[in-house]
């Protein structure tokens, strides 16, 4: 039997002769990258060009193409071919709305609150699906190039992700057949490439600068014996290089007359003068002017103009900046070196004005295309045991989560996650009138909790008698450094609360963790299906309740005919669950909740006139 290396005592990565990976899964462009003779290195693709990988994904008839290929037909067939999935990752459509309009493709409409779901013809797919494929690509240039299989690796996400988005990116991992030993924010890794931390004697404050194509964050350090400490924070996961697109393409409408509609109804021209966005951004770091003509439209623009057009962005991220230095009790003078990620670094207006806010030149002599993920690969090399000098905090081996409806598995603490440690999660009911929820507590990687080892149980009783849907339940894990877990449920309305203590967590031998690692991997295709269709299931149960509720409180406002189309729809909808097809069961949603949409908004305006009759505003 096949083991992975680690000490189940400290959690610490045993050293072998397995290879590890550095992954920077960005929102325009991702690398990979490898410890190769002592130095990071960035491998380039099968041409052998560049390092970039486009972060563009493509579905034609029965085949899936990633990076310049699919690039091609951002144009040709913009409603099949993903970009910017990384924006998506944790969010729900309304966390959207300022970007959808400019998106190619259909993102799905249901619960606002709904994790979003993009739709490529009759099939639905989430942003971890879409980045497990830029994953599986990045993966198959270093076994291409290397000439033997890979299946380790450390991924870099934004500082300021969430939980939801840092395991959204584990799970597009595992989905892509890694075992993904760390998630490491990207300025640590910046940090790192630029050898900054691997000096033992040498304590330093540094800013972490990083725009990218579709995040902004700023991020204060101070690394000290080797250790990385994050002092602070800031920035925003929709501000970056695509922003600056958006800010060209808004002047050209306004310059041309046109409408923003216009873009909606012809989403080939939207690709079109979007890509020519993006050109004029990176031409105008070198030259004065741009000029192109797209389908008898001229478009102009000139640095100046951009710099302008730019400079709000660009004084929100120094806003992000000072609130950064202040919540790390800081002053612009207390920094040592401010670091320059992100290919959005390059434009000279950003250079100049970040320079002379922290009143000292940038450091951006590594590629900043290239700097998180050469970092990455020495945050593997050091998992790997190859620096003895920096120190390796203890890590939980195994992920710790609870069974949520349909039996599936809610990670809280990820595997490798540093302890001591503590993390939470909100819940609902799922009964009208529920006064009791069962928490069961689980540890593996798979995505069913049938396949994970169950470490105990409680039940959170006497929760007041609600609607499903309206109890704020809060779970929190606490994971001492002794492994010992606690886990506290509470209702926040009523301060109904509870909690239990499991000892012995590393009870589990290395041969059993190890076949519980490879069975994660080996079945995350197969697991992530039967997730999705549960997931699906779980939805449409929901939407099924709440039209059958909407169809008996509005009967008076319904015509026949609308009444009748309803019942047909979620009769539809009934059948499909019972496909075991998450895709056509998401199709019968998408058409339940487009019919309902306008009677829903009706109903409402109805209802306000009613409550509002013989009242004077």
């Amino acid at each position: 039997m096949a083991k992975i290396p680690i000490n189940i005592g400290t959690g610490e990565i045993k050293k072998d002769n397995t290879l590890i990976i550095g992954i920077d899964l960005g929102t325009t462009n991702s690398l990979v990258a490898i410890i190769k003779d002592g130095e990071a290195v960035a491998l380039k693709g099968a041409d052998g060009k560049s390092s970039l990988l486009p972060s563009v994904v493509h579905f034609r008839d029965n085949e899936i193409v990633v990076g310049d290929e699919a690039k091609e037909k951002l144009i040709s067939q913009p409603e099949n071919t993903i970009y910017s999935a990384k924006r998506l990752m944790g969010k729900s459509f309304d966390d959207l709305d300022q970007i959808k309009a400019m998106l190619g493709y259909e993102i799905i409409d249901e619960d606002k609150d709904a994790l979003v779901k993009i739709r490529v013809k009759d099939k639905f797919y989430t942003p971890i699906e879409l980045s497990a494929y830029i994953l599986k690509a990045l993966k198959s240039i270093v076994e291409t190039s290397l000439g033997e299989d890979v299946d380790k690796a450390v991924i870099t996400v934004p500082a300021y992700f969430n939980d939801a988005q840092r395991q959204a990116t584990r799970d597009a991992g595992k989905l892509a057949g890694l075992d993904v030993l760390r998630i490491v924010n990207e300025p640590t890794a910046a940090s790192l490439a630029y050898g900054i931390g691997l000096d033992p004697e040498k304590v330093q404050t540094i800013a972490v600068y990083d725009l990218g194509g579709g995040t902004f964050d700023i991020s204060i350090l101070k690394i000290e014996n080797g250790i990385f400490e994050v002092l602070s924070t800031n920035g925003n996961t929709m501000l970056g290089g695509d922003d600056f697109d958006r800010a060209i393409v808004d002047y050209w409408l306004l310059s041309n007359e046109m409408e923003m509609e216009d873009l909606e109804k012809d989403k080939s021209l939207s690709e079109q003068i979007r890509l020519a966005a993006e050109e004029a951004k990176k031409k105008l770091s070198s030259e004065n002017q741009f000029d192109c003509t797209i389908n008898q439209y001229k478009f102009s623009i000139d640095r100046s103009t951009f710099n302008t057009l730019i400079e709000p962005l660009v004084v929100e991220s120094i806003e992000a900046c000072e609130h950064a230095l202040i919540d790390a009790g800081l002053g612009i003078d207390a920094i040592d070196e401010v670091v320059m990620v992100g290919g959005s670094t390059r434009i000279p207006f950003i250079k100049t004005k970040i320079s002379a806010f922290f009143g000292q030149e940038v450091n951006n002599k590594i590629d900043p295309d290239e700097v998180v993920a050469l970092g990455a690969a020495i945050q593997a090399d050091i998992l790997a045991g190859n620096q003895k000098d920096i120190l390796l905090l203890d890590v939980t081996p195994l992920s710790l989560g609870i069974e949520t409806v349909g039996g599936l598995m809610d990670t809280i603490i990820p595997r490798n996650s540093k302890v001591p440690t503590k993390a939470g999660r909100n819940y609902t009911t799922s009964v009208d009138g529920q006064a009791n929820l069962k928490v069961s507590v689980f540890q593996g990687e798979r995505d069913l909790v049938e396949d994970n080892r169950k470490l105990g149980a409680f039940i959170l009783k006497g929760i007041p008698p609600m609607p499903a849907g309206i109890p704020k339940i809060e779970i929190q894990f606490i994971l001492d450094a002794d492994g010992i877990l606690r886990v506290k449920a509470s209702e926040l309305r009523s301060n109904v609360a509870t909690e239990i203590e499991i000892k012995s967590q590393y009870g589990i031998s290395e041969e059993e963790m190890a076949k519980m690692l490879i069975d994660s991997i080996q079945n995350a295709e197969a697991d992530m299906k039967i997730r999705s269709f549960l997931e699906a299931k779980n939805e449409a149960e929901n939407v099924l309740l709440a039209s059958d509720k909407f169809i008996k409180q509005n009967a008076a406002i319904l015509t026949t005919e609308e009444v009748e189309i309803l019942k047909k729809l979620t009769t539809t909808l009934k059948s499909s669950i019972t496909s075991e097809d998450k895709d056509q069961i998401n199709l019968a949603m998408n058409d339940l909740n487009n019919y309902s949409r306008p009677l829903a908004e009706r109903a409402m305006d109805h209802t306000i006139a009613e409550a509002m009759k013989g009242k004077k505003l």
